[in-house]
């Protein structure tokens, strides 16, 4: 089965618009774990303006499942990392004024700094995964940095999806088939929800984890929040 990592990011901007502490995202994380959930993701950018810094350390004793921070490995956001120790850290290349994740690594040009910042966190136990566009040569880069894992980046398959063209599955096909050959984890997050997970589960047999947060949080203002986990874990299996 492919694991379920929610994303809590959408937590903490609904709780930072209006200051005090509701929701209160440590027992947002506890609950979504309890509705059957096999990991918490959150993704700290430098302004803070959803999930803080704090928070990820709130979060490090209360987490049992997987806990993965995702971020852009500056030099703050590495110390966070080595300070709470998660199950996995996921590197993107976010630009600090980014609304959200927009493309992957360049695991060519990226190669030394990536498996530099790479084997800061092996050293210290803490698996890694990082960010990339559906292209077999990122992925065959990825090998070089010496990563766990990659995260494919789905936002392309999202939307040709939604246009109902299925075709877009094939690049992540591809991709997967090449990240399998060279022992490479798979994951994949962005956009993916609860009309397209199902398929792109099973197009991607070896996928071993995803990361939902934002449609998640949408679906279950409609739903319900423990509803809506269980409804991707019946899609996953």
């Amino acid at each position: 089965m492919t694991k379920l990592s929610v994303n809590i990011n959408k937590l903490a901007t609904l709780r930072n618009s209006r200051g005090g502490n509701m929701p209160n995202v440590v027992q947002s994380a506890q609950d979504i774990e309890a509705f059957g959930a096999q990991g918490i993701t959150i993704h700290p950018r430098p302004d803070e303006r959803h999930i803080r810094y704090q928070d990820a350390l709130d979060l490090k004793s209360v987490v049992k499942t997987e806990f993965n921070i995702e971020g852009n490995p500056i030099p703050k956001f590495v110390d966070l990392v080595l300070k709470v120790k998660p199950t996995q850290v996921t590197l993107v290349p976010d630009a600090e004024d980014a609304l959200t994740s927009n493309a992957g690594w360049d695991t060519l040009r990226h190669k030394d700094f990536l498996k530099d910042t790479i084997g800061t966190f092996r050293e210290n136990g803490i698996r890694t995964s990082i960010f990339v566009d559906p292209d077999p040569k990122m992925v065959e880069g990825a090998v070089a940095t010496g990563t766990d894992r990659i995260e494919l980046y789905t936002e392309s398959f999202a939307k040709t999806y939604a246009e109902g063209n299925k075709e877009g599955i094939i690049p992540f096909i591809k991709a997967a088939e090449v990240a399998q050959k060279m022992g490479l984890g798979i994951n994949a997050g962005h956009d993916l929800n609860l009309d397209n997970i199902a398929f792109f589960k099973e197009s991607i047999p070896d996928l071993l984890e995803v990361s939902i947060g934002h449609a998640l949080i949408c679906e279950s203002i409609y739903l319900g929040l423990e509803n809506v986990v269980n409804m991707y874990l019946h899609r996953l299996q």
